[in-house]
């Protein structure tokens, strides 16, 4: 064919050709080049042609990866049309549930999920010579995982495999860089003019009103046909609504991911001569696909994306505001044939405020599917290159939702369940739900569910009812057509994707009697996390066995249901709405979960009554499934529930008397003057910390779990102690102190230095201040009336004598005359009594 480029049938010249010689010479020279090239240059449809005669291809086949599966239909066809050939022949493709390929096929444009099934086949891609990323930049989560095991392929097994991202709007300088600075080869494309024009939307207004005036504006001010960006089906729906009674000539159209194949090339197609096109379109419509005819692009500036949320572990549909790098594929549509005119639905000051480029996938999505052929490969995603690494949150608890599927081993090694998962097209969750459905001889049925579950709402049109049964229902009425509320093009694409799943698993169309009731059953195969128990009280609320809850509208029929087996939700908030979900039968859920269900006994604390109270409590993960009381706990088990509750709730619920705090404060004293290595900590995070230590044994000793309240606290702790230690804290921290009268006074520890209140009379003749301690420590006197009210404190009670006591006799010997007042106070003796007690006048 030669380096010249490839005319073939087609002899309309393209801008791509002028780099098509440049990219030979890269590829002859080194095994990695990106590609860049605006749109409608031609690079999707030429450059493969230009590359089969290549030397260094030696004969072997071409690999063009397009992320969606009507840009690779639409690819193939254009070039084997370039060479005056059918599809199949020299070019063909290979997309879900759809292949032309032949023996002679030398170019195979497939989408990113085949090819990963491909490689992981045949890792060193056997009479494979090159492998093209095209419309690298859309950054899909299966490309990016196709490049990084292109790249330790071409490291360890395949030196000479060629490997080029395609792009029109791709950062080529970084893309490069990450490949190890490989050559950069750009096209500048042809320069049909697009003039841009400024439309912001009326908010007051729907979006499918705001398209729909300017779509009826256009027709009227612009020439050609129109394609019309939305961010999806409902909007598309929407839209074509409003546009009802156009004028004659005019055909609306649709296209989106969804739609048979046939109706999606029929949206591509030039219109009739003499007639225009409207053609309302998702993000599908970006790249790759050339809609003859098109001069007019209407940008609602919105796009629909999934979001995964590790948290919750599911998987929800965001509106996004395009990126700028999307807004200018988007424009280009309208130059691709001729000049054109695009519409943006909003205004210059927020075109400026766009972000330039799109999350990558890898970002935002699920990764469990990835996690899987990841473990398939034989690698950690830290062993591959990337350019943006998954997310290690979201790629955990794909490792874990694969270990609850059987899919991967506890080490994290998969199985030989999970290669058989990873072999069928369809997610992990829906592929072992297949397998064990086969094993029960209902795979039949598993497989409608897989093909529900996997497509569009088949009652997208009317009111959403989350009752899963009603689709299934639909599919198994043999009249086949589509009834009422449902969407016909949907129901034919469930059908056959159910029709692929039944052959690749080689299992008749039968399917059992009664087969309605036990869609729950296989759902919670899909979906053990998602098992969910109504809560208690009016509210249709469940909880799930993940942990996380889910609401359901009064007015839905599944909203009485006990049990629910949920397939899709929302994903939001604190309870996500539930879409989709079939009953299960709780007894028939709790024999196959029985290895999951626990009993324990809980001890809780009852405010009410200021005690421990135990229970007994049935749970399937968080799910509680009874609980009844307990009169008494097991020996065995009164220890450690108590404690458990105790160290949950905090020991300050304990019920300390007045010896008990008392003792605390001794050991918190003994601790500040010795040191933390020599005494127990007593604080209340200290004493929780060591619950087994110290309370433990008294625990042990208990009768019953009434008596609990009667524990000794104070004893408990000094139990703790050592004979040694018991001895030191009469030494350090003595309860009493003697006073020169001979009376023993309580000390008290709770403040920051100890404290003895004493009557003043009964320290007469004290010199010497008393401590604690081992004499380190000085008591802080509060000396008292003879009625017993605080007249001085003192930690120097021979400076008292000296000092002040001479204005405390003159101030109270009058009000307390029959108590003794001498003048030398060192000298008089000291008493507990009044005068005449001790003999005096």
């Amino acid at each position: 064919m030669g380096g010249k480029g490839v005319r073939g049938v087609d002899e309309v010249g393209l801008p791509i050709d002028a780099v098509l010689a440049p990219l030979r010479q890269a590829l002859a020279q080194s095994t990695r080049v990106v590609l860049l090239a605006p749109p409608g240059a031609g690079k999707t449809t030429r450059a493969p042609l230009a590359l089969l005669d290549a030397d260094w291809l030696g004969g072997r086949k071409i690999l063009m990866l397009e992320p969606r599966r009507i840009a690779a239909r639409a690819a193939a066809r254009r070039m084997a049309q370039t060479l005056g050939e059918e599809v199949g022949e020299t070019v063909g493709y290979r997309v879900r549930m759809d292949s032309r390929i032949g023996p002679r096929t030398r170019i195979e444009v497939i989408t990113d999920g085949v090819f990963t099934r491909m490689i992981q086949d045949s890792p060193d891609l056997d009479g494979v010579g090159a492998v093209l990323f095209d419309e690298f930049h859309e950054r899909s989560l299966d490309g990016d995982l196709g490049l990084a095991l292109c790249l330790e392929a071409q490291d360890a097994l395949r030196p000479d495999l060629r490997l080029m991202p395609m792009s029109a709007t791709l950062d080529g300088a970084s893309v490069s860089t990450f490949l190890g600075d490989c050559p950069v080869i750009e096209s500048q494309g042809r320069a049909f003019p697009v003039v841009t024009k400024w439309r912001p939307r009326d908010p007051k207004l729907r979006l499918g009103q705001s398209v729909g005036r300017a779509v009826r504006d256009a027709l009227k001010e612009e020439e050609g046909s129109l394609l019309v960006f939305l961010p999806g089906t409902g909007e598309i729906r929407q839209t074509a609504a409003e546009l009802s009674g156009l004028p004659d000539g005019v055909d609306v159209v649709t296209l989106y991911g969804d739609l048979s194949a046939a109706d999606q090339d029929r949206a591509i197609r030039p219109p009739p001569v003499g007639r225009r096109k409207v053609v309302l379109a998702t993000s599908i419509a970006e790249t790759s696909l050339t809609i003859d005819g098109v001069r007019v692009v209407i940008d609602s500036g919105q796009q629909r994306a999934p979001r995964f949320d590790p948290g919750s572990g599911m998987t929800r549909l965001v509106t996004l505001t395009v990126p700028r790098s999307n807004a200018d594929q988007r424009r280009g549509r309208a130059g691709r044939t001729a000049p054109g005119v695009c519409i943006r639905l909003w205004g210059e000051s927020e075109d400026r405020a766009l972000a330039p480029f799109s999350q990558p996938e890898i970002a935002t999505a699920d990764l469990t599917a990835l996690a899987l052929e990841l473990a398939l490969w034989g690698q950690e995603a830290s062993g591959l290159r990337w350019i943006d690494p998954p997310p290690s949150a979201a790629l955990g608890h794909a490792r874990e939702l694969l270990q609850d599927l059987g899919a991967l081993d506890r080490e994290g090694r998969i199985t030989a369940r999970g290669r058989a998962i990873a072999r069928l097209p369809a997610h992990p969750r829906l592929a072992a739900m297949l397998l064990t459905a086969v094993e029960r001889n209902d795979g039949a049925l598993a497989c409608l569910i897989a093909a529900v579950l996997d497509e569009r709402d088949l009652f997208r049109g009317g009111p959403r009812d989350p009752d899963l049964r009603r689709r299934i229902a639909v599919l198994l009425d043999e009249k086949g057509k589509a009834p009422p509320g449902v969407d016909s093009a949907t129901l034919a694409s469930v059908r056959k994707r159910e029709g692929d799943l039944r052959r690749r698993l080689k299992i008749p169309n039968t399917i059992e009697p009664g087969a309605l009731d036990r869609v729950g059953e296989l759902v919670a195969l899909a979906y053990p996390d998602r098992i969910a128990k109504r809560r208690p009280g009016g509210d249709p609320r469940y909880l799930m066995l993940g942990g996380r809850g889910a609401i359901l509208d009064p007015l839905d029929s599944l909203a009485a249901e006990p049990w629910l087996a949920i397939a899709d939700l929302d994903g939001g908030g604190r309870e996500s709405r539930v879409w989709s979900a079939a009953p299960i039968a709780g007894d028939a859920l709790l024999e196959r979960l029985s290895d999951r269900v626990e009993t324990t006994s809980q001890v809780l604390w009852d405010d009410a009554n200021d005690t421990l109270v135990a229970r007994r409590i049935t749970r399937l993960g968080p799910i509680l499934l009874r609980e009844e009381p307990l009169p008494n706990l097991p020996a065995d088990e009164m220890e450690p529930a108590v404690i458990a509750a105790l160290r949950h709730r905090g020991v300050g619920l304990l019920s300390w008397s007045e010896s008990a705090v008392k003792t605390r404060e001794r050991l918190r004293f003994a601790r500040a003057v010795d040191g933390a290595a020599a005494w127990p900590d007593v604080s209340d995070v200290g004493l929780a910390d060591s619950l087994e230590a110290w309370l433990a044994p008294a625990i042990a000793a208990l009768p019953r779990l009434s008596a609990f309240g009667k524990i000794d606290l104070g004893a408990a702790l000094l139990a703790s102690l050592s004979y040694a230690q018991r001895r030191e804290l009469d030494q350090i921290a003595p309860e009493r102190v003697t006073v020169p009268s001979g009376s023993s006074i309580a000390i008290d520890y709770s403040g920051e230095v100890p404290v003895a209140a004493v009557k003043l009379q009964e320290m007469f003749g004290a010199r010497i201040q008393p401590t604690v301690g081992r004499g380190r420590v000085p008591l802080l006197l509060h000396l008292l009336s003879p009625a017993g009210r605080p007249i001085q404190v003192t930690r120097d009670i021979g400076g008292f004598w000296t000092s002040s006591y001479q204005e405390v006799r003159k101030d109270l010997r009058g009000r307390y005359p029959k108590h003794p007042w001498p003048e030398d106070p060192l000298t008089a003796i000291p008493t507990r009594h009044v005068k005449a007690r001790m003999g005096q006048p």
